[in-house]
C-alpha cells in the first residue's frame, strides 16, 4: 500500500459519522446494506449520507453495488487488512521481539516474542 492511499483511508476513518458507517458495514460483511438502511440507523438526510459513502468509497473502503433501483455498499475489508499491514510493516524495527499480534493474511493469532512481562516489585512500607 503506498503511503498516499494510507493516509487517504485514515483520513476518511476520522470522522465520528464515517467511523460508524463503515463499522456498521464491517459487522454487515460481505453483503453489505443499502443506503437507506444505513440512512435510518443514524438518523442521516439523504445528502449528507451521501457526501460520506462518497468520502469511504473514494478512500477505497466501501464498495457500491446495484441492487434493484437502490445501491447498497459493501465494507472492503481486504482495503482493512492491507492498511492494518502498512500501519505494522516495520513493527519492532523487524525484530522478533514484539508482543503477540494477528497474522492479518492467515487470520490466525501468532506469538512473536517470548518476552516475558517485567516481574512486579514488591511494595516498600
Amino acid at each position: 500500500m503506498k503511503k498516499s492511499s494510507a493516509i487517504d483511508s485514515l483520513a476518511a476513518l476520522a470522522q465520528e459519522t464515517r467511523l460508524n458507517i463503515f463499522r456498521l458495514l464491517v459487522r454487515n460483511a460481505p453483503k453489505g446494506l443499502p443506503a437507506g438502511a444505513i440512512a435510518r440507523r443514524f438518523h442521516l438526510p439523504s445528502p449528507t449520507l451521501s457526501f460520506h459513502l462518497n468520502v469511504l468509497a473514494a478512500a477505497d473502503l466501501i464498495h457500491p453495488h446495484k441492487n434493484g433501483r437502490s445501491i447498497s455498499y459493501s465494507a472492503k475489508l481486504e482495503a482493512v487488512n492491507r492498511l492494518a499491514e502498512f500501519l505494522m510493516e516495520d513493527c519492532c524495527g523487524g525484530q522478533d521481539s514484539c508482543v503477540a499480534f494477528v497474522d492479518l493474511k492467515n487470520d490466525v493469532g501468532t506469538e512473536r516474542s517470548h518476552r516475558k512481562a517485567p516481574a512486579k516489585q514488591p511494595r516498600r512500607r
